[in-house]
């Protein structure tokens, strides 16, 4: 009966500690613009803007990909930055791997993940003429 009791109460302890770190991760709105271009690997940047808890943080994206791209296109994206422990922690790598294309005007949709454990989910239109099947990331930074 104590052996249960105890087990019992260290499971609520463990969870409750989950739950409460959990509860400091916090959700951003992002908004990017990322221009793409090139012949089997692809190049691009661009800039974007985290706003958390009513303040703008603007940052700079750069990225690459390898694989099969051709032409060139404009992605305007917008969503939200989750599990972030403060602005700094939208820093750093995001590997995606994918395919997609637009021919004149498309539709974009992804989902990164960067080694702060931050998760964008991005979506918007993309203009120009590309289609692009490659494994490519982005690196993000504050400005």
């Amino acid at each position: 009966m104590k052996a249960r009791l105890l087990v019992a109460l260290i499971a609520l302890v463990v969870g409750s500690a989950g739950f409460s770190a959990s509860s400091r991760a916090e959700t951003g709105a992002v908004a990017v613009i990322f221009t793409k271009g090139g012949f089997i690997v692809g190049v691009g940047g661009g800039e974007g803007i985290l706003t958390l808890r009513g303040k703008h943080y603007p940052f700079t994206v750069s990225g690459m990909s390898v694989g099969f791209t051709i032409g060139a296109s404009t992605t305007k994206l917008v969503g939200h930055a989750i599990n972030l422990r403060g602005p700094a922690s939208i820093e750093g790598s995001y590997t995606v791997a994918g395919a997609g294309g637009a021919i004149a005007a498309g539709a974009q949709g992804v989902q990164l993940q960067n080694a702060n454990g931050v998760i964008l989910q991005l979506s918007g239109p993309k203009v120009g003429a590309e289609v692009s099947a490659a494994v490519g990331g982005v690196t993000i930074r504050l400005k």
